[in-house]
């Protein structure tokens, strides 16, 4: 794939791009299954499999059922062998590195997390690698067959040239971040926005497995959404499809960083609940905790911003299922610890805003910690094996 330096994809055809990928997210699968499922030929399925199977990546279980009415021996489903590959995959905020070293069924096998106290590239690439290093230097024997590590970063990002356009909470502007850390970490690197890494992980391997159409709406210090169309992940023509927390609620809402007024994310996000509350205790110091502290025990104004954000991003999501019409939209992030001062609101919010048989799209709403969003980049780097 263009968005990988340095190893080759797995696969080399597309029957065995298929066949890999359906064994990867739904499987075990019989060949028969398969060739139900890709519209090919039992021989196809067959020899798209048998290099994977050679090279350790695919195997076959034992077999289990008859594959029909007068067929000969019981099917044999393959399944991935998922201690084949192990994949780093690091989520990268404004004060802390998380990583994860993930198997090919993203299971996560090791976390841990490093401070940063320069957000400054170079500062946060040699961060990046003494991680990398900890996580492969530990108990698990990974490093000998690691050779990926995808990477998640909030804010515009190239994949295909693997350069974080702007980054506003780390204040990055064009930095090469798959050519730098490739260097600093000697692995395979794939960058991607962390929404759209989280998308992926939940794509492939979560709620939206086996799923056409879906969003996943991602609620913290930003308000973010992943978009699924036709089984494909939206980037869109510049890249920034799916930005809901930028979709204005209310004329007369607060100015947002990005120029406009009244965005879903300058209402909900974090930084603009923590503001607000602020301004309706008079305690300057305030923090998002000591916040939800509040409302909980039962500060009413305090109460009414986090109803506010709740139904702010509410509207937001209507936004996405009034114009895209995705079968099922999952709501996470580390923003829903307060899920319980915010879920009703965002209900609320939806399905005030929602036209017609939109209102009908179920909403899975959860909590999300950090480990996820680097599971995500690992997703992503386990994405890249595969020539898609």
């Amino acid at each position: 794939m263009s968005s990988e330096t340095g190893t080759g994809a797995l696969t080399e055809t597309p029957a065995a791009t298929a066949v890999f990928t359906a064994v990867l997210t739904e499987g075990p699968l019989s060949r028969v299954s398969l060739a139900r499922r890709l519209g090919l030929s039992s021989a196809a399925v067959t020899k798209a499999a048998r290099p994977l199977i050679e090279m350790g990546y695919l195997r076959e279980l034992a077999a289990t059922e008859r594959t029909g009415p007068g067929a000969g021996r019981p099917a044999s489903p393959l399944a991935v062998q998922a201690d084949r590959e192990f994949f780093v995959g690091v989520k990268i905020t404004a004060d802390e590195l998380i990583g994860v070293v993930c198997d090919l069924c993203t299971e996560v096998r090791a976390s841990a997390h490093r401070p940063l106290s320069d957000p400054s590239p170079g500062a946060v690439l040699a961060e990046v690698a003494l991680l990398v290093e900890e996580l492969l230097g530990g108990p698990g024997g990974f490093r000998e067959r690691t050779r990926r590590l995808g990477i998640a970063v909030s804010g515009d990002v190239d994949r295909d040239g693997g350069l974080v356009r702007y980054s506003p909470f780390l204040r990055w502007r064009n930095v090469p971040l798959r050519e730098r850390a490739a260097e600093a970490t000697g692995l395979a690197v794939t960058v991607e926005n962390d929404v759209k890494a989280l998308t992926t992980a939940e794509h492939w391997f979560g709620e939206g497995v086996g799923a056409e159409s879906f969003a996943l709406v991602t609620v913290g210090t930003g308000i973010g959404c992943g978009l699924v169309v036709n089984g494909r992940l939206v980037s869109g023509s510049h890249g920034v499809a799916g930005e809901i927390g930028h979709i204005g609620v209310d004329a007369n809402g607060p100015d947002c960083h990005c120029g406009g007024r009244g965005c879903v994310e300058a209402i909900a996000g974090t930084h603009a609940l923590v503001r607000r509350s602020r301004e309706c205790t008079g305690r300057a110091g305030l923090t998002l905790d000591e916040a939800v502290a509040l409302a909980r025990g039962g500060d009413e104004d305090v109460r009414a911003v986090f109803a506010r954000g709740g139904t702010a991003i509410g509207m937001g999501i209507a936004a996405v299922a009034n114009l895209v019409g995705p079968a099922r939209i999952v709501v996470s992030g580390e923003g829903l610890a307060a899920y319980d001062l915010l879920g009703e609101h965002i209900r609320a919010g939806f399905e005030r805003q929602a036209f017609g048989a939109a209102v009908e799209c179920p909403l899975s709403i959860r909590p999300l910690p950090f480990e996820q969003w680097a599971r995500g980049a690992a997703a992503v780097s386990i994405q890249s094996l595969v020539a898609l």
